[in-house]
Parts: C-alpha cells; sequence; structure tokens
C-alpha cells in the first residue's frame, strides 16, 4: 500500500505506483498549491499532470476560505454515463460514423428551443447548450468489454447487450466568464467563507454547476438522436467545483480540479480515446480527500505533440485506434494534441487505485467511436 502513496508533508502527498508516469512539475505546482493561506491538506491523483498555475487529477481542503482560481474556467467540468437503447449486435461502424460527422459542433437553434429547460430559455449563454467544445472533452460510445465484478455489476443495471456513450464536457463560456469576473476583482486570493463575496460566488459556482450537468444531457440527446436510439442517465459526475465539506475532523472546502467524488456507487474513470475506460466502485477515504482520478491524465503538454507525433502518423491514422475504434476530429490540431499517445495508460491509474483500497472496478470499456469536432474549431 505504501509504496503507491508518496508524501511531500504531514498534509500533502499524490498517489502514484513505479509504473505511474508522474511529471516533476505537477509535484512542484502541487506543493505549491499546498503553501497557500488556510490550505490544509492537498493530494495528488495518480493522473496529476501540470496545469496553468495549479496541478490538474488533485484535491485540495481548506479552511476559513476556498479559492474559486482552484476551480478554474471549467466550472462543473465531468463526465455523464447513459444507456442506450442501441444493441451491439446492430453496430455498423462505417453507418455509425458517417450520421456522426454530420452532427454541427453548435447545437441547432431550433432544436435546442424545442429541448432546453424552460430555465434555461433565456439564459445568456443557452447557445453553447448542448456542445462539447474543445480540448479534452469528448463524446464516446462504448461496448463493455470485460465484466470484472459480476455481482456489481448486476447491482448497477447496466445492459452489456448495449452500447454506453459517455459525454465529458462542462459549463463552456458561463464558467470562464465566472473565473473572469472573479480574478479581475479578487486575483488568486481567494475568499473568505460566509462574506457576500464568497455567497456571490458559490451562487454563481452553483448555477454552472447545474448548466454543466444539463449541456451534458443534451449533448448525450444529440448523439443517441444522430444514430437513431434514445437512452438514461445512469451516472453523472462533476470533477471541477468546490462544496463545504468536513475533513480529517475539520469543516472547510474541498476543492476539485480534475478530481471525481468518491461518494457515489459507480462512476467512469476514463483512458485516453484509444484505450479502456473503466466503470468502478468508489470507496470513500480521507487519504485522497474523498476523491479520484478523473481520468488518464496527459503525460505531454499540448505544445508538444504536434512535433512528437506528426512524422510518425497522419491525422487520418490517429482517427484509426488500435482496439479498433474510430475517432470523429476534423481538427487537425487538436487530433494530435488528443492522441492516446500524449496521455498516461489508464492501467497504472487504475492499478494505483486498487492497490490502495480506494476503488473496486466493477467492469471494462471498450470505445467504439469518439466524436470531439466535426469541423475545425475556433
Amino acid at each position: 500500500m505504501d509504496k503507491c502513496v508518496h508524501y511531500l508533508s504531514d498534509s500533502v502527498c499524490y498517489i502514484a505506483s513505479d509504473n505511474t508516469w508522474i511529471e516533476s512539475k505537477a509535484i512542484q505546482q502541487l506543493e505549491t498549491t499546498a503553501q497557500l493561506p488556510d490550505m490544509a491538506y492537498v493530494a495528488g491523483m495518480p493522473d496529476l499532470h501540470p496545469g496553468r498555475g495549479y496541478p490538474i487529477g488533485a484535491a485540495f481542503f481548506s479552511v476559513n476560505r476556498f479559492y474559486p482560481a482552484l476551480v478554474g474556467n471549467d466550472i462543473g467540468c465531468g463526465m455523464t454515463l447513459f444507456q442506450t437503447e442501441f444493441k451491439n449486435s446492430k453496430l455498423n461502424l462505417d453507418k455509425a460514423e458517417k450520421q456522426l460527422s454530420e452532427m454541427s459542433d453548435i447545437a441547432p437553434s431550433e432544436w435546442l428551443e424545442a429541448h432546453l429547460p424552460t430555465e434555461m430559455q433565456n439564459h445568456p449563454f443557452a447557445g453553447s447548450l448542448g456542445s462539447i467544445g474543445g480540448g479534452n472533452h469528448f463524446a464516446e460510445f462504448q461496448q463493455i468489454d470485460q465484466v470484472i465484478n459480476e455481482t456489481l455489476f448486476a447491482a448497477s443495471g447496466i445492459n452489456k447487450k448495449q452500447l454506453l456513450l459517455l459525454v465529458h464536457s462542462g459549463s463552456r463560456g458561463l464558467g470562464q466568464s465566472i473565473l473572469r469576473a472573479h480574478t479581475e476583482q479578487f486575483g488568486h486570493k481567494g475568499l473568505v467563507a460566509n462574506t457576500e463575496e464568497a455567497n456571490e460566488y458559490l451562487q454563481a459556482h452553483n448555477n454552472a454547476l447545474d448548466y454543466a450537468k444539463i449541456n451534458r444531457r443534451l449533448i448525450g440527446e444529440r448523439m443517441m438522436r444522430q444514430i437513431r436510439t434514445q437512452g438514461t442517465v445512469i451516472s453523472d459526475v462533476n470533477h471541477n467545483l468546490v462544496e463545504p465539506c468536513e475533513l480529517h475532523g475539520q469543516q472547510g472546502w474541498l476543492h476539485r480540479k480534475g478530481a471525481t467524488p468518491a461518494h457515489h456507487d459507480m462512476v467512469v474513470i476514463p483512458g485516453s480515446r484509444g484505450d479502456y475506460s473503466y466503470i468502478v466502485k468508489p470507496i470513500v477515504s480521507e487519504l485522497s480527500l474523498h476523491s479520484l482520478p478523473h481520468g488518464a491524465g496527459r503525460k505531454w503538454m499540448r505544445t508538444e505533440c504536434k512535433g512528437r507525433l506528426s512524422h510518425r502518423f497522419t491525422p487520418l491514422q490517429l482517427s484509426r485506434t488500435e482496439l479498433g475504434s474510430r475517432i470523429i476530429c476534423a481538427n487537425k490540431k487538436l487530433i494530435y494534441e488528443e492522441a492516446p499517445q500524449s496521455y498516461k495508460s489508464i492501467e497504472t491509474v487504475i492499478e494505483s487505485m486498487v492497490s490502495i483500497g480506494l476503488i473496486e472496478v466493477i467492469a471494462r470499456l471498450k470505445p467504439v467511436i469518439t466524436y470531439k469536432t466535426s469541423g475545425e474549431m475556433a
């Protein structure tokens, strides 16, 4: 167990097996963030990697104040898993790829008008709902490749004969506008809890969480509509947020920046778009600050990817994976940035968490078709 837990101090650690790629810059950012005023505990997940000032794939617990800059600009970014009614036996990859390639990145206004919840009809960012966005966001049809825990799988209610759909997206421009307004006024110094300013931020933050959840649902509906099926939500989690929490006998604020909450019966930890994903049962632990990895985690910075890969792979080659799945990404820069080679192995991430008893693996998922963008993105 101890081999996978690396203590940088009594209050700072990261979880990683010897086989897990952890960049030194990410560790430095973890230690730097731990020095913020009123920061009590910091835990890095196996998908830990450097971010813009703060590490991604980590949880942070503070008392007396919290830090909106730690949550970042994509408040509510998370993942929704749908059980579709589409039978695996009916899947024609060529047909499905064509259908999905015809889907526009932005939801048509007439479709949105018919599907938006009433409370979102006049929202200033209503036009972005139902759209995935850039970066590492995606929507991916998947199949159950292997059931690992039969008892837990049976309890999940998942039908292994039908496609699953995993949607990863967030609050789009809304989260960006909230963070910008906050940092323009307060910078990165955080907010003292229970002040008027803190309460105003939390109200905006919680609205962004709701927006992100609705966004993922609408993306899922659009994706399923393209292949002429429908489905239901079986899991939805946010992994960029701040919330009140009690840890180590203290009341405070738990920030997750690219970290999955552990208080769910079942969550998905995805690999890169050319790798497996895993359905797992979380086990709540203060060691990991009630958190889990949110994916494989980047191995290379985005600026490195094209230089490392363009002499080995064309964009067309990167749209076909070793697992036989397909990737729809017409943005040539993005397909290099999001290539499977630029991410860590999901196996080492899962191995790290299993070895210290933080998850039970329920099933392994195999990608079928991943949608990133059907056209060049601005």
